[in-house]
Order: C-alpha cells, then structure tokens, then sequence
C-alpha cells in the first residue's frame, strides 16, 4: 500500500490552510494512500467536526521532528511516496519519492534561499493556495503550483433555507498574523445599523478559539458591550456553520483591511476560504479589497470588494435597494463556486498535478 505524510507545524491552528492540505491528502485517502501525519496527538474527531473531513485511514504518529535524532528522521521519511510539509521556515532533507512544501502564507523569511536550503529543497516541490502568494514566492526565486481548495457540496444543494437579516462574518478569534479584524466589524456595523435599512440587522461572528486567545475575545466582548444585535459563535461545528451560511444575506470579510499588501503581504487574506463558502450559500460577499479575494471576486458581479468603511457602506446600500443585483450576485456566485472550486474540480486537479 502506498504511503503519505505530512507535518505542518501548526496544525493545531485548524484554520482555512489546515483544512486545505487535509483536503489534498484526502483524495489520496480515496486513492487508497495510507495517510501518516507526525504529530503528537491524534486530531482526528477535531478535524471531522470542524472541517467535515472523514478519513480511511488517518494515523497520528510520533513527531519525528521534535527528534533531536536527524538520522531517525532520514530514516523514516524514506518508507513515503508523498511527503508534504507546511513550512514554517526551517527546511531539512527528505528521502521520501516524492517531497512538496505547501507555502500557504506569502511571509519572506519563511521562503530563505540561501545555500544550505537551496541543497535541503533539491528534491522538493512548492505548492501553493492562491496566485496571490504564488506571486510573492516567483519575486523571491521560488516556483510553485497553485491548487485551490474546494468548497462543500454540501452548501452548493439548493438552499431550502429562508434566508434572514443576518451579516455573517467567519474567522479565528485572534489578533495576530492575518487577523480577521473582528473589532473592525463591530464597529463598521453599529455605524450601519443606523441606517434605516439594516436597523434590524443582527451580525453574527463565528469562528475557532484557542486558549491563548482568549484575552483577544474579551476584549472584542468589550467591544461589543451590551449590543443584542450582534453574537458570537465560539469553535461551533461545521454541520452549525454550514446552516449559518445558509441562512445569512449578507456576508463580510475584513481581513487585510488598512494593510498594504504589498509592503505586508502576510496580514492580508492569502485566498479566502470563508468567502468561498458563503457565496456557495447564496451570501452576497463583501471582502476588503486586498490579496487572495481579488481572485474570484469581480466586484458587483459575484461579489463585493471595498476598499474603505465608506465605501462598503454604500455598496451595501445599493444592494439592499435592488433585488435584482442581488439575484444576479448569487447566481454569478455560484456559477463561480461550481466552475472553479467544486469538489469535482479540486479532485481532479489533484489527481492530474500528483499523478494518482
């Protein structure tokens, strides 16, 4: 039976980039790959609740690079066919047949290319998320392979789902890196609550938590106060989350949002798999106009990029008012979703990439 591993150093995270290389490994667990991850506690019952990913066979094992041993590591890694490695910058020889580094976040010291790498990276590949980091990885000498993530057929069904006046917004609860900006978003809607319009609108933030963040989140609480109009939704599973993209009107995304992507591409989105899934859902998407989003969003076509405060409001406005922009932003959203990031799709640009 034929063998992959992979090792990404923050799998713990459980975010949009862990679901996607997940994602990737399986389909080899259709193909009927034996799938080792080096990691020292088995995340298995996690990674179906929050990422409704089932596996044959996913096995946890010992974290061979917490092994001071290199030569143990040598020694393992030569009984894979596939190895994959989230890079957190630091690089080290493989023996595996075939060796990729997943570069999921356009940060430059994680990319150092000087001599002793170089050797180390001989026999790997680079894959990657999005153009948008492919593009930084080309300026600094490195090429790569870009295989978006897919998007649940589960929220691309016909949504039988009456559709509420919810603003959604999906993220980690977390101040640091690409942070999803959620104090940015409780302040921009009690600003758009006062219109009219959205005065009976309700915000909802849902997202993952870990325990170092949890000073963030009452902060954020603060931020929020007494407002009833506005709720969190802490580490809910992905049968939950999927009702809750199914029922929102309106789905915001800040990420990014006053950064310059050029001088900080890290903080920015680097794709943008939350958006993805609310326009599956027939949510009409506002992204802050930077980074990975840029990619699938034609603005006031499938979508809406906005560059400030101001003008999401106004985009907003305009929306709201017009029924028929909004049938044929959902309609455009989804022919999107089903072109380019089905499941169909994303298996077969596995398949035909990785050659299984």
């Amino acid at each position: 039976m034929k063998k992959v591993a992979l090792y990404n150093p923050y799998l713990d995270v459980l975010g949009g980039g862990e679901k996607h290389i997940l994602s990737i490994l399986k389909i080899f667990d259709e193909e009927k790959f034996t799938i080792d991850v080096f990691w020292d506690k088995n995340l298995e019952k996690e990674i179906k609740k929050r990422f409704d990913l089932k596996f044959n066979t996913l096995n946890f094992t010992a974290n061979i690079f917490k092994d001071k041993n290199k030569l143990n590591k040598w020694k393992i890694l030569k009984n894979y066919d596939y190895f994959f490695y989230v890079t957190d910058g630091s690089y080290f020889f493989s023996r595996a047949k075939k060796n990729y580094v997943f570069g999921m976040v356009p940060k430059k010291k994680l990319y150092s290319l000087n001599l002793v790498n170089r050797i180390k990276l001989l026999n790997f590949n680079f894959i990657t998320n999005s153009k948008f980091t492919q593009g930084f990885l080309d300026q600094w000498g490195i090429k790569s392979e870009v295989i978006y993530p897919f998007v649940t057929d589960k929220l691309l069904k016909k949504n039988e789902t009456k559709k509420e006046k919810i603003i959604l917004s999906v993220g980690r609860f977390f101040s640091r890196l690409h942070s999803k900006k959620q104090t940015q978003i409780v302040q921009s809607f009690n600003r758009l609550i006062k219109h009219k319009e959205f005065s009976n609108f309700k915000l909802v933030l849902a997202g993952g938590l870990k325990k170092e963040d949890s000073k963030y989140l009452e902060e954020l609480k603060q931020v929020i106060a007494d407002n009833k109009s506005i709720e969190l939704k802490i580490n809910i599973n992905y049968e939950e989350l999927v009702k809750l993209y199914k029922k929102s009107t309106f789905y915001w995304h800040f990420t990014g949002y006053g950064i310059d992507e050029n001088v900080q591409p890290e903080v920015v989105e680097h794709l943008g798999i939350a958006p993805l899934e609310a326009m599956a859902a027939g949510s009409i998407v506002f992204c802050f106009n930077a980074g990975g989003p840029k990619e699938f969003i034609i603005d006031e076509m499938n979508g809406f990029l906005f560059n400030s405060e101001g003008d999401l409001t106004a985009k907003m406005l305009k929306t709201f008012n017009n029924g028929l922009l909004q049938k044929e932003i959902i309609y455009n959203a989804n022919k999107t979703i089903c072109d380019s990031f089905s499941r169909k799709v994303f298996k077969k640009n596995v398949k035909d990439y990785f050659q299984i």
